[in-house]
């Protein structure tokens, strides 16, 4: 038997990887209930291409945020118990890219700060002129659950910045899974890296061996935030199987029908967003407004080690 081929992906291996394989090996089967046959009968399953007909909006909205903990604290209660908590900032922006013009441009960003903690005494901190509001947290707090715990804040930021940025007829696309944004008018979820495997080995082989600009069937994912899911291949040079794929969600609260207009309508946008090797290490999937906001959102968060210094003064002063 000759020797198995092999690919390199194409991400910078400090970004992971486009698919990661989990301990039970590569593409290890989810245990999410997955309805293959929605747009097509799964024994028909097939790469589908643009429709004719098809165009993209004339704009298109893309958000994203960030977040990053500044600091990692205890809090010493006078009862001789102690809890962890985070010192987190977190930022959302949104890009308007024009596509009638051909432009785009920054339509707003908001910065959010926050103390994570289970701590029942624990006060806002004020470290020189920034503040960090406490955020109160359920259960008994454990460090490692806290990062977590980030999540809601910056999704309700990136729900308010995006908000207020939206026009009638825009396509909104959020980076990442659509989770509690799933209410959000004409909206994507965005999944660059692909944890788990949702189909068995035969749909999964039509996923693999689409060609660029190409996408497979709707399905349905009946997890606790599923919803109408599809894979997409961005524009990508011949590589490893999944290199350029993507996975598109929407609403599960929209008819099938509306499901499949817009898996048509990402066919058409999404690849015009995609990156090149030269540009970004996480290409295609990582897409370009993206990767320009993310770098903007990051600069905004300040200086983590100025913020940790006075984080640090805060602490002394307080005790």
């Amino acid at each position: 038997m000759s020797d198995a081929a092999f690919f390199v992906d194409s991400w910078d291996p400090a970004y992971g990887a486009s698919f990661e394989a989990s301990a039970a090996g590569p593409a290890a089967p989810s245990s999410a209930q997955v309805d293959a046959d929605v747009e097509l009968p799964a024994v028909d399953w097939r790469a589908i291409g643009v429709r004719p007909g098809v165009r993209a909006p004339d704009v298109v909205l893309l958000v994203d945020g960030v977040r990053r903990i500044d600091a990692s604290i205890w809090t010493a209660e006078t009862d001789g118990l102690s809890f962890p908590g985070l010192a987190a900032s977190y930022a959302a922006g949104v890009v308007r890219c024009d596509l009638g013009r051909g432009a785009a441009q920054l339509a707003g960003t908001r910065v959010g700060r926050g103390l994570f903690t289970a701590s029942p005494s624990a006060q806002d901190v004020v470290a020189g002129a920034i503040r960090y509001p406490v955020h109160r947290v359920g259960g008994t707090g454990e460090l490692a659950k806290l990062p977590a715990a980030v999540q809601g804040p910056l999704t309700a930021l990136e729900v308010a910045v995006s908000d207020a940025a939206r026009v009638d007829g825009d396509l909104l696309v959020v980076d990442g899974p659509l989770r509690s944004r799933r209410q959000l008018p004409r909206t994507l979820g965005y999944i660059k890296t692909q944890h788990s495997q949702y189909l068995d080995a035969r749909l999964t082989a039509v996923v693999t061996s689409m060609a660029s600009g190409e996408r497979s069937p709707v399905f349905r994912l009946g997890t606790a935030w599923g919803g109408w899911s599809w894979y997409l291949r961005l524009p990508v040079a011949i590589g490893a199987p999944w290199a350029g794929i993507v996975r598109v969600e929407c609403s599960a609260d929209l008819p099938v029908e509306a499901a499949i207009e817009l898996a048509d309508l990402s066919l058409v946008t999404l690849p015009r967003f995609a990156s090149t090797p030269y540009k970004d290490p996480r290409a295609p999937q990582n897409l370009i407004p993206i990767a320009g906001l993310e770098r903007r959102l990051r600069a905004l968060l300040g200086d983590s080690r100025l913020l940790h210094r006075a984080l640090t003064a805060a602490a002394r002063a307080a005790r």
